[in-house]
Formats: C-alpha cells, sequence, structure tokens
C-alpha cells in the first residue's frame, strides 16, 4: 500500500523542463549529434525533460561562460521562452563558469559531470554506493568553492579578498574532514566486501562478471542466465539503472553452478571521480574468472562504447583477463551491416537477444568453453554401500546417476583440488 501511495506521489512531481547545451570539442570522441542525444537521456534518466537544445562549434572554450557570449544570450531567451527550471551543459564547467552563466541567464546551470552525480544519487541503494556516490559529489566540489552559491558569504563573500578568502577556507577544511569521514567508511565497506568474497573463492565457484556501457543489456542477460529461485534485478531501459553491484547464481550445460555479477554501466566521458569512486567495487572484477563486455549491437557508436569500456578496465588492471565480447539486442539489426571492431577475434564474440531468449544456450556454452581449462570430465563411480557423498553430488549439480551392476556412475566436471579429494571414486580423467 505504501509503494503504491509513494509511486503515485511520485507521478505526480513536476518534472522539470531544460535546455541541453553542447559543444563540437565537448562531444568528442562521439559526434556532437550523438553526444548530445546521450545527454538527452541522461536527463531523461534523472527524471527532467529536454524542451530545448542549443549548440555551438568553437575552436577552444571560453574561460567565462565556456561557450560564445552570443549563444549565452541565445540561451536567455529561449529559457525565458519555454520557462524552463535549469540549463544542462554537456561539458564540464569550472565554479566560477557556473556563476557566470547563472547571474547571465538567471536559471539553474548544471554540468554533465553534476548530473550524473545526480543520477548515482537517485540510483544509488546500498550503504556503500552512496557513500561512494557522495565522496564523488564533496571531492567535485571541492575546486568549485569559489564558484558554488549555497556556501557562506559573510565576511565579504566568496569572491573578494580578505574575509571572504577565510570562508572559503572554513568551508574547504569542512569538505575535507567530509571526505575524510566518508574514506574512513568506504575502507570499513571494504573490509566487509572482502570477507564476502573470500567465501565466494573458497565456495570455489567460478566467477563471471559482466561489464560494458550502459543500458547495453547487462542486468537482462544476468536474469536470464540466473537460476529461477534467485530474485530478478530492476530492468529498465533507462541509464544508469544498475548502479549497485548484483550477483547470482547460475548454471552451466554441464550443471556446475557459477556466480555472475553485474557491475556499474559506463558513458563516454564518465566523470574521473565517479570511477575513482567506484574503483574499489570495479575492482571486484579482478576476483573475476571471465569477463563477459556486453556492447549494444543496435548502437551507431559500438566502437566508442567498445574503446569507452576497455579504457575503463584498462585502469582497474584486467585487460589481462579473459574477455568475451557479447554483441547483445542483435535482433534489432542485420549484422553483416553492423561496423563491428575488427580488432576482435572471431572465438571471443559472440551475438545475442537477451531480451528475446536468442542463443542464450549459446553464451552458456561459451561461458563453459572458456572456463573449461579449469575443469576436467571425470566419471566417477560409487559402491551402493556407500553413497553418501554421490548424493551429495547429485544435489549440487543436479546430474543424473547410471545404476549398474557394479555400482552407481556419474560424469561431472571438476577441478583438479575436487579430483583430489574424490579420487577414490575416479574411474578415468
Amino acid at each position: 500500500m505504501d509503494n503504491v501511495f509513494l509511486e503515485n506521489l511520485n507521478s505526480q512531481k513536476k518534472i522539470e523542463k531544460v535546455i541541453t547545451v553542447g559543444t563540437n570539442l565537448g562531444a568528442f570522441p562521439h559526434s556532437l549529434k550523438t553526444s548530445m542525444e546521450e545527454l538527452s537521456e541522461l536527463v531523461k534518466a534523472d527524471g527532467a525533460e529536454v524542451v530545448g537544445e542549443v549548440t555551438q562549434n568553437i575552436e577552444k572554450f571560453n574561460p567565462k561562460y565556456l561557450i560564445g557570449s552570443g549563444k549565452v544570450f541565445e540561451i536567455k531567451d529561449m529559457a525565458e521562452k519555454l520557462e524552463v527550471d535549469a540549463i544542462v551543459f554537456n561539458d564540464e564547467l569550472s565554479g566560477i563558469q557556473v556563476r557566470n552563466l547563472e547571474k547571465k541567464i538567471k536559471k539553474k546551470v548544471v554540468d554533465r559531470t553534476n548530473l550524473i552525480l545526480d543520477i548515482f544519487g537517485l540510483r544509488a541503494t546500498t550503504y556503500e554506493a552512496k557513500l561512494q556516490v557522495e565522496l564523488a559529489r564533496l571531492e567535485y566540489q571541492m575546486p568549485r568553492l569559489l564558484g558554488i552559491d549555497g556556501w557562506s558569504r559573510t565576511g565579504g563573500g566568496i569572491g573578494t579578498r580578505g574575509p571572504g578568502e577565510q570562508i572559503i577556507e572554513t568551508d574547504r577544511r569542512r569538505l575535507q574532514r567530509e571526505i575524510d569521514k566518508i574514506k574512513d567508511k568506504l575502507e570499513k565497506a571494504k573490509k566487509t566486501r572482502d570477507t564476502t568474497r573470500n567465501k565466494r573463492i573458497n565456495s570455489k565457484m567460478a566467477v563471471v562478471s559482466l561489464v560494458g556501457y550502459t543500458n547495453a543489456g547487462k542486468s537482462t542477460i544476468l536474469n536470464r542466465l540466473k537460476l529461477e529461485d534467485s530474485r530478478e534485478v530492476s530492468v529498465k531501459n533507462m541509464l544508469f539503472e544498475t548502479l549497485d553491484p548484483s550477483s547470482r547464481r547460475a548454471r552451466l550445460i554441464s550443471g556446475r553452478e557459477f556466480i555472475i555479477s553485474d557491475t556499474v554501466g559506463f558513458v563516454s566521458k564518465l566523470p574521473t571521480k565517479i570511477v575513482e569512486a567506484f574503483k574499489s567495487t570495479l575492482e571486484e572484477i579482478k576476483y573475476s574468472d571471465l569477463i563477459l563486455h556486453v556492447i549494444d549491437a543496435s548502437s551507431e557508436d559500438i566502437e566508442i562504447q567498445y574503446k569507452t569500456t576497455m579504457s575503463i578496465l584498462k585502469d582497474i588492471g584486467v585487460l589481462d583477463k579473459n574477455i568475451i565480447t557479447v554483441f547483445n539486442k542483435s535482433d534489432k539489426v542485420n549484422i553483416e551491416n553492423v561496423n563491428l571492431p575488427r580488432y576482435i577475434a572471431p572465438d571471443k564474440k559472440i551475438f545475442i537477444s537477451a531480451k528475446k531468449d536468442k542463443n542464450m544456450d549459446k553464451i552458456l556454452k561459451v561461458i563453459e568453453e572458456n572456463l573449461i581449462d579449469e575443469y576436467k570430465d571425470v566419471k566417477l563411480k560409487f559402491p551402493y554401500d556407500d553413497t553418501d557423498q554421490l548424493f551429495k553430488l547429485v544435489d549440487e549439480f543436479e546430474v543424473r546417476p547410471m545404476y549398474l551392476d557394479d555400482g552407481i556412475y556419474i560424469d561431472l566436471s571438476l577441478k583438479e583440488d575436487e579430483i583430489e579429494m574424490l579420487k577414490d571414486y575416479v574411474v578415468y580423467v
């Protein structure tokens, strides 16, 4: 009942109207058109509506406004006519630029980084994710104290000499104390996560991580592969729908269980502070046995998506891992017409549609083939008077035993240490 009430309340909230602003310099490596489309999706993910767009081709950024002063007046006129609530820039603005623009336009001005931080703040549900977002937000604000409204203005005000500078320094120290506190809390949270990860490692279950651009379909893949009794993760056609890492149990064709983990999605120009704040979470990927790099096959910017993700994987030091590229949403396009990155080896890519359940059996086969080095096929034989271990294995792997005159047989794929533990029952390897 409460959830229904909250949903109705949210649906009645006023949707903010915004104008988006972008430059050719800020769009790189995307085209300006594609970059502005992505910005529009980010605005949508933040619960607002784009009602106007302004773009400009420039050779260098204007230190005062980022864009030319003529464009500033154009935005001011448009904002008044459309009665917008905010102006959202596709580029990162300095505190001074935000202050100058707000004085001229008389509207709230937000840059791309601040927008993404706001979305992350909305999406974070776990304690650790909330801390990570808050850390990124504070570290983003630190160099912008001079221009951000809302800080202390007494004693001369920000931007003047004398007492005003003392106020800025007071704010800076306060911010730093908050940052240090959050870092301490994150360190404690990391220890808890390390304990959980060690339990997973000790369980000897293989771990497969899903990485890739936001909205590529990672969560849908996880829901298709997970065991039926595992809780589904949220799936919406929205950027950054998944922020908190999710792990579920899944089962290979051979019957062996493995862990499949989702991760926060990436976008081009993902703020450095966000990557740094979430690096401890992203480093979970280091402990994966296999990485599935998911790409939206219907996107016009496949190569940019690929390079964006690979760059972040390089930053966290996992490029030496076994990586399979999964082209999802292949039902939306003719693969023959898709401009795929040429440097991905044929045996390192697969085409699927998680939403349509297309080739999901093949992705399980690919996962198993790429984990195969760790496992060996064995036949085990158990006497009829020694079945305790047998039935444990039957329950764990969901295999069907063969009842013959000389004993009960099962076929399994096992690791070397598991084979050693069961060596008394091994018929052949």
